[in-house]
């Protein structure tokens, strides 16, 4: 196709429409297009963060690169979202029209999100893409008339819907329990405690007693109230703690033995029975599925 003439360089390649609020550190983008011929996306920012994108209509088609391999090809419906860990680099290639809010989320948020709700868990959320999700999607319409005006913007008002985003996606994707009743469970001192040992000795042994009595609480009692208020035992949080840690391990290339050990397990026979038990596949198929290239393709053109 020919170039039109007197037009610059920015004007003849077709962009997409980008608009964003930040409140704190999260930032939260909208960006869309009604082209089919948009070029290749730049290299996203590599980031100790992650993204989460929701689809405001359906979106036909495109491709997604992590460390230049394809790892996605295809579109999303509306209201369906996908989340990308920034650690790692990724690049798109917008297909066909869309229209998407994306959250700019860096890890420290969510950990101080966490502890600040009582919860000392090391958050680690699942990898999703397409997933359709009413509540992400029903607080990204929220903010649509925020990101048309942001310089009016209620900001105590995207603070609030910002809360509540960190809140649901730590309990659908990062396991994070919220009792409704209150009867029964820790006082919230005790929470942090509880949390506080379990995190600090999730690699050394100890016994449930030496917990319970951080709590000043019989072992029996304090097994009852743990799990009303975390929704899991004391040894099951600890597993997933641990594997939450495992995962994060097996994006670098650290051996999976020094894995087991490093992570509080007796060896990688033990780790792979409490992988395969709490993920359903093994540390190794985990290491090839998120490290490795899922649709054997070229590289994007740079």
């Amino acid at each position: 196709m020919a170039l039109q003439e007197g037009l610059s360089a920015d004007e003849r390649t077709p962009r997409p429409i980008a608009k964003r609020i930040s409140v704190g550190d999260i930032t939260v983008t909208r960006t869309f297009s009604d082209r089919f011929d948009l070029e290749v996306g730049p290299l996203i920012p590599v980031a100790d963060a992650f993204n989460v994108i929701v689809q405001m209509h359906d979106f036909e088609a495109h491709r997604l690169w992590r460390r230049g391999e394809l790892v996605y090809e295809g579109g999303h419906p509306k209201a369906s979202l996908a989340i990308t860990d920034l650690r790692d680099q990724w690049q798109c290639h917008h297909l066909s029209p869309f229209d998407n809010v994306r959250f700019h989320i860096p890890f420290a948020s969510m950990r101080s999100f966490t502890e600040r709700a009582g919860r000392g868990e090391y958050v680690s959320l699942s990898p999703v893409q397409g997933r359709v999700d009413p509540v992400m999607f029903g607080l990204a319409q929220a903010l649509l008339p925020s990101l048309d005006e942001p310089d009016r913007a209620n900001l105590l008002f995207v603070e609030q819907i910002n809360l509540a985003a960190l809140a649901h996606l730590s309990q659908a994707y990062g396991g994070l329990h919220f009792p409704v009743d209150k009867k029964g469970t820790l006082a919230p001192w005790q929470e942090r405690l509880a949390t506080e040992f379990l995190v600090a000795h999730f690699n050394t042994p100890f016994s449930i007693g030496d917990l319970a009595a951080q709590c000043a609480l019989s072992r029996s009692y304090f097994n009852k109230a743990f799990k009303e208020s975390f929704g899991r035992t004391p040894s099951r949080w600890l597993s997933e703690y641990r594997i939450a840690r495992v995962k994060e391990c097996l994006l670098q290339d650290t051996p999976l033995a020094e894995i087991a050990i490093h992570c509080g397990f007796a060896d990688q026979s033990h780790m792979t029975r409490v992988f395969t038990s709490l993920t359903g596949e093994t540390p190794a198929r985990f290491r090839k599925k998120n490290r490795s290239v899922v649709v054997a393709v070229d590289r994007p053109p740079q």
